[in-house]
């Protein structure tokens, strides 16, 4: 069965926007490209965007609904080794955040963006344990 996630696929109304801020903002590298259609390599792992309209065509318009808006239900973490200088440099390129580095009384250090379609980012790093 299911042992591995080896794509993870957003469907995204503003796709040449977001190929942008994927590829020049946050830095990741392009793996393959087609109509509608840009992956990126993650570590072994890839990170897609699929405009609205390929979406539909390759599913269906009724499961996909294009037209239909909804509130974002999805939150992409990254784990990094450092929060904040990541948190300053993707300020620095003009990304918005949400919620600025704070840290979680589980001691991991956390902040929030979004993309240009409204999908949710965490990036954070632990912070390392007193002991």
């Amino acid at each position: 069965m299911i042992n591995k996630i080896n794509t993870t696929v957003l469907f995204v109304r503003d796709f040449d926007a977001c190929v942008k801020f994927y590829r020049d903002i946050l830095g990741l590298k392009v793996k393959d490209t087609d109509v509608g259609f840009t992956s990126f390599d993650v570590a072994g792992q890839e990170l897609a965007l699929m405009d609205l309209p390929t979406a539909s065509q390759m599913i269906s318009e009724e499961a996909v609904q294009p037209a239909k808006e909804g509130v974002h239900r999805v939150l992409l973490g990254a784990f990094l080794d450092n929060c904040d200088e990541a948190y300053e440099t993707l300020k620095a390129k003009g990304v918005q955040f949400i919620k600025p580095p704070t840290t979680q009384p589980w001691g991991q250090r956390t902040a929030y963006f979004k993309d240009p379609d409204g999908n949710i980012w965490e990036i954070s790093h632990f912070l390392p344990s007193e002991e």
